[in-house]
């Protein structure tokens, strides 16, 4: 069985926490760290529960069962066929990734912590905290560049459900978390306060730092 170590990190949208999730995997050497972004596992368009049809910010957007089931594969060093989702299409690609578990298993949702059955799976957690209107600039940003939606229609979905979905599943999972880091410190910053803390838990993964990584 492999001894893979399951780090969370969870944040709002725009919180930043995918960038200390990538950063946290390329500080180990490679083929150490792998990062695992639980978009992927939105539910297939037929298969979106009725009650929360258009809801992408609600736990229950995220086949949560798949999600935990392949939490366990991993920790038993299997191959997993991991889904991957469309956004362009709003559902799931057909097309799977397989994937196998690597020493550290980094984690990346806004909805990581309401999701108990995958949470009582992790290692580490940490909350990535950021301003509110931090966190709708960023969105605000990605969204026109990355998705080319328009500002009417990003403010509109924020209003309806990114805000509300937040303060009722996000937030509250704030003091949760082992360790919570505030994305308007520079990501150096934020990556010397994860690091040590992983380490003192785990001290066997310092063999694994690049080493280049300052800790």
């Amino acid at each position: 069985m492999t001894k893979s170590v399951f780090i969370g990190v969870c944040g709002g949208s725009g919180s930043g926490k995918s960038y200390l999730a990538r950063a946290l995997a390329e500080s180990f050497m490679p083929g150490v760290a792998t990062t695992i972004g639980l978009d992927a596992y939105y539910w297939p368009k037929e298969k979106v529960p009725e009650q929360i049809r258009g809801n992408y910010d609600h736990p229950d957007a995220l086949e949560g069962q798949l999600i935990a089931e392949h939490l366990k594969l991993w920790r038993k060093g299997d191959i997993v066929y991991m889904p991957q989702y469309d956004f362009a299409r709003h559902d799931r690609h057909p097309d799977t990734v397989t994937l196998a578990a690597t020493p550290v298993m980094i984690i990346d949702s806004f909805l990581l912590f309401s999701l108990p059955m995958v949470v009582e799976q992790l290692s580490f957690a940490v909350f990535v905290d950021a301003p509110a209107d931090v966190r709708l600039a960023r969105r605000l940003a990605r969204d026109v560049r990355e998705r080319g939606r328009s500002v009417d229609d990003i403010l509109e979905h924020y209003f309806a459900t990114v805000r509300p979905m937040h303060e009722q599943f996000v937030e509250p999972h704030k003091n949760t978390a082992d360790l919570v880091v505030c994305s308007t410190q520079p990501l150096e910053h934020e990556l010397a306060q994860v690091l040590p803390a992983v380490l003192e838990r785990f001290p066997v993964l310092e063999k694994r730092l690049k080493p280049k990584t300052a800790v």
